[in-house]
């Protein structure tokens, strides 16, 4: 399984008047934890795309269980749990200032090529850097 971290602090404009981060926002974060996972990889979306394949959000989950509120600084855990083949399936977790889990979620993006808009498989360069997180 491949995991990656990144550290973020929620910012006001991020908040309802409850001081608690907007559901909608929560996407966003996972989006940020994404991008920064490929990108620890070696693939930055702008590496993908230039590379003719675009990926696509399929699926979207996310379970609430704390809240996460203004000024909070949150770890947004990312995981690979199995190697990508036409899809990859992302899980997240926000972990607060005090280690407690706060929110769960999953997405599952298609790989698809740019001139055709038809799934095809995961670049072969993205599957052989997440092997050895695979193996044995």
């Amino acid at each position: 399984m491949f995991t990656h971290d990144t550290v973020l602090r929620i910012r006001y404009g991020e908040t309802d008047q409850m001081g608690q981060m907007y559901y909608g926002r929560y996407a966003e974060l996972f989006e940020v934890g994404r991008v920064e996972a490929l990108r620890s990889l070696g693939f930055p979306y702008r590496r993908i795309e230039e590379e003719g394949v675009l990926l696509p959000v399929r699926d979207l989950h996310v379970s609430y269980i704390r809240p996460v509120r203004y000024d909070d600084q949150v770890i947004v855990r990312t995981m690979i749990t199995e190697p990508p083949t036409a899809r990859i399936r992302f899980r997240y977790e926000l972990i607060g200032p005090d280690g407690e889990l706060l929110t769960e979620g999953e997405t599952t993006l298609v790989f698809v090529d740019r001139e055709s808009k038809r799934p095809r498989r995961a670049p072969a360069e993205l599957v052989a850097a997440l092997a050895p997180f695979f193996a044995g």
